[in-house]
Formats: C-alpha cells, structure tokens, sequence
C-alpha cells in the first residue's frame, strides 16, 4: 500500500526537525528521526486504513529532512530529492521566521504526545468551509472547534449584549438586527482570535479570546490563515470605505 503524501502539519514538524539539526539531514538511525517518526504515527492525522507498514518509518522521515536540504539555498551538500510544491511553500512561509517555525511545531507536536492516540480526522472538511490555515490540520481543526463551542459562544454575546446592547461586527460593524429586524436578533458569529501556533489542547476559552463578526469579515479572517488580526481587518475595512472602494 502505498502512504498518503505528508502534509502540512507533518512537514512543519520536519522542516522543525532539520533546522534544530543546525540545517542538514540526519540518517534513520538518529534518536531525533525516530522521535519524529514515533510522533507522527501518534497524530491521526491520516485514516489507518490508508497507512502502509512503512508508514513514516524513520527511513522515510530521513528523506523528508533530506527534501528540505534539496530546497535550502544554504545546504552546501547535495540534497535528496528536489522537494515538492508543498515543501517549497512551507520552506517559503518559515525558513525567515524560524521562531514562529518552532513555535507551530511545538503546538502540533503536543497534539501528538507520548501516550495519546488522536482519532483519525474525518470529514474535517466536509461542509467545504474549513479552509486549513497554514498550521495545518489539526491546529485548524482545534481552531473551529473552539469558534464552534456553543457554550462560549453564547457567554460572549450575553456579554456583549449586556455591555452595548448590540452584536455588531468588530470588524465592519455590520448589525444583524438593523438589517433583518427581529429575524437577526442576538445573531453574530464569534472569531477565535487566539493565533494557532499557541493553542492548546484542553484549555478553556475566555470571553476576551472570542470577537463578533459577521459571516462575510469571518470568512475573510479565515481566508488569510489568521494572518490578519480582527484589528487588521477592520483598518481594512475602514480603509476601503474612506476611499471610496
């Protein structure tokens, strides 16, 4: 059977991995390959079914760290392979932020600590709205489940309601009541504003780490992969109806 291709989440923890190795690769046998190696059969993030008897062997994640050497300009070696699009992408998202690099490896890696074993992700994505950030997988799926927690998610609004009698977007102020009437009333969603690479698993959401927005300004936060803060948006937004646009 042949392995799933990594992904976003394994990738970031192998190009972690290759840089904590001072920028070179290390052979199958090396105690920080087989770490890997363990951690990555432990995260669920592919199905069983579809996992072969290699599946990320310490052979195989060896040649994951031998990609990333093909990809850096300052490998003065020869690496294996000449890495993929996806590896390409992430080397161009972190390897000027290796702070941030280590930190989203940190976060994804405690998904898969010694003694837990993560249900399989399925249907993560089946409604088609969950765009993966570039955490990866399981950092956005911690994510919507923390912006889906219905407990929250209604303290916030009482909070906010209480405060200034009114949900408007924090982002483009847009009142579902003052557009729909009665039908709006005590309708918003809340934005998870907490960035991914510091979520944990277990923690309970405060009030401050929630925001009101609309459906549209929450669309957008998640199309830029938390990039943009809901501060960022709004300026954004303010930006744009001062010119005219």
């Amino acid at each position: 059977m042949r392995n799933p291709d990594w992904c976003r989440d394994e990738l970031v923890l192998a190009m972690a991995a290759y840089f904590r190795a001072g920028r070179k690769q290390l052979d199958a046998t090396h105690k920080d390959v087989i770490a890997l190696s363990s951690v990555l059969n432990r995260l669920g993030v592919h199905d069983g079914h579809k996992r072969g008897e290699q599946f990320r062997n310490p052979n195989g994640v060896a040649m994951k760290l031998g990609n990333f050497s093909a990809i850096d300009p300052n490998h003065s070696g020869v690496g294996l392979a000449r890495g993929g699009k996806l590896e390409k992408a992430i080397w161009k998202e972190y390897a000027s932020d290796v702070d941030r690099l280590y930190t989203t490896a940190d976060a994804i890696q405690a998904l898969g600590a010694p003694g837990v074993v993560r249900e399989p992700i399925r249907g993560w994505d089946e409604e088609g709205e969950e765009e993966e950030f570039p955490e990866g997988r399981l950092l956005t799926r911690l994510h919507i489940a923390r912006e889906r927690n219905a407990q929250a998610c209604r303290r916030k609004k009482q909070s906010v309601l209480k405060e200034t009698g009114r949900l408007s977007c924090e982002c483009c102020s847009f009142d579902f009541v003052k557009a729909y009437g009665d039908l709006g009333r005590e309708f918003a969603e809340c934005h998870h504003r907490t960035p991914l690479a510091e979520l944990k698993e277990g923690t309970r959401t405060k009030l401050v780490d929630l925001s009101i927005v609309c459906s549209n300004c929450h669309r957008m936060l998640h199309r830029t992969g938390n990039v943009l803060s809901v501060e960022d948006l709004r300026l954004l937004v303010d930006a744009r109806r001062k010119s005219g646009a």
